[in-house]
């Protein structure tokens, strides 16, 4: 048993020792071997790279591919622009022109080895890969300089692994054939920096109107910070992202020793100003629209606006020529426009769409577009009046309870401490006359009957959705938090001129591309969102908006027009002088529908519109016009079932008569009780000089009184009765005028003289609307009238796309 004990132990260290020996020399050869092949491998790639990049160089020779233009289509297939061509913004810079500060700020930024590799960065590679596995996905590119310039110079914008592999190849050629500044050079005059402009050169021109030595130090961080997204960090369109980015390069400099603290702090706070004359350095045609064609692509092909704009494609868009070509011409016409006290313009922008196929026909984003690079379709305004279809009527017909003829109260009160006004009486009145009035009151107590929420969940259903913020009274009167925009009421709009059916609006019909590459608009499912029947009340209503005595009156064109006017308050603390914030037009024909916005980037007491919301109409009517003349007339589809009410107009008023009061100095108006139930009479009245009849007043009685008259003029009355539960007036009167010396008027004793009658008219004069000597009709004056808000707090001074609930009170 001791020899057996003695024996095992020797046996299993024998075992042992050989196993721990053949491991060892295993694992010895495994590593010596791999490293070996790696090596091998390695050697034969690089070499492999250089040859291949060689190879192309040769090749290729000195020719510079900066690819293939994509060219744009409008409606007819006719090429309208093209992205990339020899008319791009382009200038080549020498390599004792560009700055050394302005080579560190880009070497720091985009290859920090610049100086020390040779075309490829391992150590970049290697710290990419890392972060890439950590993340599980890709967080770093490791791209140097020497790569972007083969890429931008000999490639195309696809993404391949072939081509990546390419791109080393030339990459590693360039690095052996020239200089480091010559790389450095040759690559700042190929990159693109936003805005059709290539080349650092054209960039320091274009955005700061200053050759390559003028620079300042934010100048150039600014540039440095663009081609990792021009798109995005461009300090035109972007200038807040702008800003972010430069203060990165700005640190990526000072950590690597090109800048001091203090010099970093310096230029991170200055503020981009656009130089004057920029719009001057990029004339094109629509560039408006181009640029929402491109933002449009970006989205729907996934790709950036590079590799749109090298990839060779062809793009065909929804531009109609007529209408955009009469767009641009009326916004280029200044008699259009308020007149500014400065340099800074009264703005507008505009956008049409066929709402029956949700095709873009025109747009514009503003007067001077280029020059100020910000797209005013997309900018939130407040609506005022022209949101109350959105936001009241529409929503209170949807509950089935309302209808155009039905009677609202019209009276004047608060609601809890947010108290409402406008100029007309407390005489109730139908839903369509309060529409092409545009009364105040009236939609604020509608809302309040139908609820704030169910007018917050329309105006989403119609595309905007509204912060909780927007969730009170002021809501009737379009007293939003942040607005809207033009294009988004130009939306809502189309869904209502579209029987309430949902409307997409784009751009582009398709794109073709290399390799088969297509992209073909397909319209998404068609949704019923609002019922037919709302769709069609609403038209009605807004039909009388553009009829005679209508705010709306000025958008007439030669077929039917159903739209809504809108106007905001300046709400500037502390101002009590006059002037409008915002000016709406938003209408529609059986074909197309439009949105026009008009007011100040920036409004103060010195940049207010002077005008109402007529000049909106009228600008909607010159463009509308000749734009759509073209077009198949339509009609307005109505729907099979629909609610109407057969009514007969009320009888003319009869003995109607007038008495001054000498002791109260006023004139006594009375006539015959009507027959009729529920009936408003309306009296109109024309001053001796003046050309038309104004509304003067109402009175649910038959007597009323204007203690508004004066010695030494004479005074012309008539009167309509009005029933307002089907919006239906009987014919005029008769006309009776009365005048009051001077000596009548200081000495009361004096009888006054009896006057004749003048002949009644026919009913279609009804309406007082004001002749403008060409066939159009003046609208009533849109009364702006400040209100109290929710709150009993002075609101603070306002910024663009901020509103506070007393800014949207309107009348128009």
């Amino acid at each position: 048993m001791a020899e057996q004990t003695g024996q095992a132990p020797k046996k299993r260290t024998s075992k042992a020792k050989k196993k721990r020996r053949m491991s060892g020399m295993t694992w010895f050869y495994v590593a010596f071997f791999s490293i070996v092949i790696a090596i091998v491998c390695a050697i034969i790639g690089y070499v492999f790279i250089i040859m291949n990049g060689e190879r192309l160089l040769a090749e290729h020779g000195n020719k510079l591919e900066f690819g293939e233009a994509s060219i744009i289509y409008d409606m007819n297939d006719n090429e309208i622009a093209r992205l990339y061509d020899i008319n791009e913004n382009r200038e080549i810079a020498e390599a004792d022109e560009i700055p050394k500060l302005l080579l560190d700020a880009f070497v720091a930024t985009e290859d920090q080895r610049f100086y020390e590799h040779s075309g490829l960065d391992f150590w970049a590679i290697g710290r990419a890969l890392v972060k890439d596995v950590i993340a599980r996905k890709a967080v770093e590119g490791a791209s140097t300089i020497t790569q972007q310039l083969a890429k931008n110079v000999f490639l195309s914008a696809d993404k391949t692994l072939f081509r990546k592999a390419t791109e080393a190849s030339i990459a590693v050629a360039l690095e052996q054939k020239l200089t480091k500044p010559e790389i450095l050079t040759m690559y700042l005059n190929r990159i693109f920096f936003g805005s059709r402009v290539h080349g650092i050169k054209a960039a320091a021109d274009y955005y700061f109107d200053k050759d390559l030595d003028q620079l300042e130090l934010w100048e150039m961080a600014t540039l440095a910070a663009m081609p990792k997204a021009p798109n995005r960090y461009n300090p035109v369109n972007h200038p807040k992202d702008s800003k972010a980015r430069r203060a990165v390069v700005l640190k990526l400099m000072y950590d690597q020793g090109y800048i001091t603290e203090a010099e970093m702090e310096k230029a991170k706070e200055v503020e981009y100003k656009a130089p004057a004359n920029q719009a001057q350095k990029r004339v094109e045609k629509y560039p408006a629209f181009i640029d929402t064609i491109i933002d449009e692509a970006i989205e729907v092909t996934n790709k950036s606006e590079e590799e749109l704009r090298v990839g060779g494609y062809h793009i065909y868009t929804t531009l109609n020529p007529i209408a955009q070509k009469v767009m641009e011409e009326q916004f280029n016409n200044d008699n259009n426009f308020d007149e500014s006290v400065d340099e800074q313009k009264s703005q507008a922008a505009m956008v049409i769409i066929d709402h029956r196929t949700g095709e873009i026909q025109a747009l514009s984003g503003g007067r001077d577009y280029v020059k100020k690079g910000l797209n005013r379709i997309n900018s939130k305004r407040q609506p005022g009046s022209a949101f109350k279809p959105i936001s009241v009527y529409g929503p209170a017909l949807e509950t089935g309870n309302y209808f155009p003829w039905s009677n609202l109260k019209n009276d004047q009160k608060c609601f809890g401490n947010y108290c409402p006004r406008d100029r007309w009486g407390a005489v109730p009145v139908s839903m369509t006359q309060a529409v092409k009035d545009s009364r105040n009151l009236t939609a604020v107590w509608l809302l309040n009957q139908i609820g704030v929420k169910r007018g917050a969940e329309f105006s989403k259903k119609l595309g905007m959705e509204l912060p909780q913020e927007d969730y009170n009274l002021s809501l009737a009167l379009g007293g939003l938090t942040t607005g809207v925009t033009p294009l988004q009421m130009a939306t809502a709009y189309s869904i209502i001129a579209n029987g309430g059916q949902t409307v997409d609006p784009h751009t582009i019909r398709m794109i073709k591309g290399r390799n088969n590459y297509k992209y073909e608009y397909k319209a998404p499912e068609v949704k019923q969102i609002i019922s037919k029947e709302t769709a069609w009340y609403l038209t009605e209503m807004m039909l009388a908006v553009v009829e005679k005595g209508g705010t709306g009156v000025r958008a007439a064109i030669d077929r039917p027009v159903a739209g809504k006017t809108g106007t905001t308050q300046h709400g500037i603390p502390n101002y009590t002088g006059n002037g409008i914030r915002d000016a709406w037009f938003v209408g529609y024909t059986a074909e197309w529908s439009a949105a026009v916005w008009m007011g100040y980037d920036d409004s103060d007491k010195d940049h207010l519109l002077k005008n109402n919301s007529s000049q909106a109409a009228s600008l909607f009517s010159k463009i509308m016009g000749p734009a759509i003349k073209n077009v198949k007339k339509s009609s307005f589809k109505k729907p099979q079932v629909v609610k109407e009410v057969e009514v007969i107009a009320p009888s003319a008023v009869k003995n109607f008569q007038l008495e001054f009061d000498p002791v109260e100095l006023k004139v006594v108006l009375s006539w015959d009780p009507h027959p009729g139930e529920n009936i408003t009479f309306k009296v109109y009245r024309k001053e001796e000089g003046e050309q038309n009849f104004s509304h003067f007043g109402d009175s649910t009685s038959n007597t009323i009184w204007d203690t508004s008259v004066f010695g030494g003029k004479k005074y012309t009355y008539y009167v309509v009765a009005y029933d307002a539960e089907n919006n239906l007036e009987s014919a005029q009167s008769e006309k009776l005028f009365i005048a009051v010396t001077d000596d009548q008027w200081e000495n009361p004793d004096i009888p006054m003289e009896e006057f004749p009658t003048l002949p009644p008219t026919d009913p279609i004069e009804t309406d007082p609307g004001v002749d403008d000597g060409e066939g159009s009709t003046e609208p009533p004056v849109e009364t702006e009238v400040p209100t109290e808000t929710p709150t009993n707090t002075e609101p603070p001074p306002i910024d663009e796309g901020e509103v506070f609930e007393e800014l949207p009170v309107e009348g128009n």
